[in-house]
């Protein structure tokens, strides 16, 4: 019998294990969006503020990475900075052995950071997007390991949506074909990360963070396996308008195929070009964004430990 014991892996910061000695709600956090997903300073400026934001409204956070051959759950200021400054591989399911067995420092992923929460008991995660099926995707066959992991591990996730440079129509028929129910909060419609409104609806609408558990403690009551996407939009104030999104999309994908820039490499390239030709503006859209999608995710964990 193979000798399995993942608890062996996990290390709980003092914080996050005083939350789950007390019973407090919890929330996870990716670390992709700290070592891939912004430049510095932003990312680490923007990771504190995450924490703080869960904090304020009822929950610890913890933030999720490898370090040392552990699977940290929650970190200290220190080894958020050293996530920001560079350096952490890229970590989803496939990687996890390998960066855990070399004692490397990785970031996981939004796939990598669901099977940590799982393994730690932590039933919401917030990240900025999920990855999902890429454009051109029935030749080059490249979909997110994220929407595999949202069929099988029970964990919800809040998002914006998924992220504007995906096949977003294609995205959600996987997502439909393989049982993962996508619930939107404060609109009927699915977000598009950059922009609130993707063009197409979600599954269910929930606003209320106790109707978003509710939902989410049935599915799981029935046994019905595997996470659940909450979508929630970029405020108002901060969404870019769709044209000029969708433009500077297309410029850095053409860009990206002329460079032979493939695979893993594509999504971080992409965010860091669309700042460019943006000037600035997309990642002001991705730091409110995050804030905002801290804010429901804490909400709804609240409302999940009461339920």
């Amino acid at each position: 019998m193979p000798d399995i014991d993942p608890s062996r892996f996990l290390t709980f910061s003092p914080p996050v294990a005083a939350a789950r000695a007390a019973g407090r709600p919890l929330v996870a956090l990716e670390s992709t969006i700290i070592a891939h997903g912004m430049p510095w300073p932003q990312n680490v400026q923007t990771a504190r503020e995450v924490e703080a934001i869960v904090r304020a409204h009822g929950a610890e956070p913890a933030t999720i990475a490898i370090l040392g051959g552990q699977i940290r759950i929650g970190l200290a200021e220190d080894e958020l900075e050293q996530l920001a400054r560079g350096g952490a591989l890229k970590v989803s399911r496939r990687d996890l052995p390998a960066v855990l067995a070399s004692g490397a420092a990785g970031a996981t992923t939004v796939a990598g950071t669901m099977i940590c929460a799982a393994l730690a008991g932590i039933e919401v995660f917030v990240t900025g997007g999920i990855g999902g099926v890429h454009r051109g995707a029935e030749t080059s066959f490249d979909i997110s390991a994220d929407l595999q992991e949202l069929a099988r591990t029970s964990v919800a996730v809040v998002c914006a949506g998924a992220k504007s440079i995906l096949d977003i129509g294609l995205t959600l028929e996987y997502l439909e074909t393989h049982g993962v129910p996508v619930i939107s909060a404060g609109q009927d419609a699915f977000a598009a990360f950059y922009t609130r409104d993707s063009g197409y609806k979600a599954d269910f609408r929930y606003d209320e963070p106790a109707e978003q558990a509710r939902f989410i403690r049935t599915k799981w009551r029935l046994g019905l396996q595997g996470g659940v996407v909450v979508s929630t939009p970029v405020p108002a104030a901060d969404e870019m308008p769709r044209a000029a999104i969708d433009g500077f999309i297309q410029q850095a994908l053409a860009e990206a195929a002329a460079k032979g820039i493939t695979g893993k490499a594509v999504t971080p390239y992409l965010p860091a070009r669309i700042q460019a030709l943006s000037g600035g503006r997309s990642l002001a859209t991705n730091i409110a964004l995050i804030r905002h999608n801290a804010e429901v995710g804490a909400r709804l964990a609240v409302a999940l430990a009461a339920t």
